[in-house]
């Protein structure tokens, strides 16, 4: 965990640790962004059509918690939705790379490569996909 999480939260302002064993411990203190609430409220963007506002959230969420594969997910699909594609590939390729069995990743890696004018590159990653029996 990094230094700067604490219990599934950010230290927004400071990146300080509240450390163990201290008073309020597992109370959110001022400054402190509680990540699954974040990720909920990117979900409702992402819901709401609202993409570029979902992955703004989700950057932090995803910066907390790197290894977390359904934010990186999400934050994939907000980068997808938003034409980000380069940032899409690069957050789908971190996924792929945490969940080699994640069947839905290699075709989203994929469709994000053909979207970039790029289906050679594709091909592989939709036969993964294939493979892993995602249609």
């Amino acid at each position: 965990m990094r230094p700067d999480a604490v219990g599934g939260r950010v230290l927004a302002a400071r990146g300080k640790s509240t450390g163990a064993g201290r008073v309020g411990e597992g109370v959110n203190q001022p400054n402190e962004v509680d990540l699954h609430s974040e990720f909920l409220r990117a979900d409702l963007f992402l819901a709401m059509g609202q993409p570029t506002e979902a992955a703004r959230i989700l950057e932090a969420v995803v910066e907390g918690e790197p290894a977390n594969e359904a934010a990186l997910e999400a934050l994939a699909r907000a980068y997808f939705g938003s034409a980000q594609l380069t940032r899409a590939e690069d957050a789908l390729i971190r996924l792929v790379h945490l969940a080699p069995a994640n069947g839905w990743a290699w075709r989203a890696l994929a469709r994000t490569l053909e979207r970039q004018s790029r289906p050679d590159e594709a091909i592989a990653h939709h036969r993964m996909a294939d493979a892993l029996g995602v249609r």
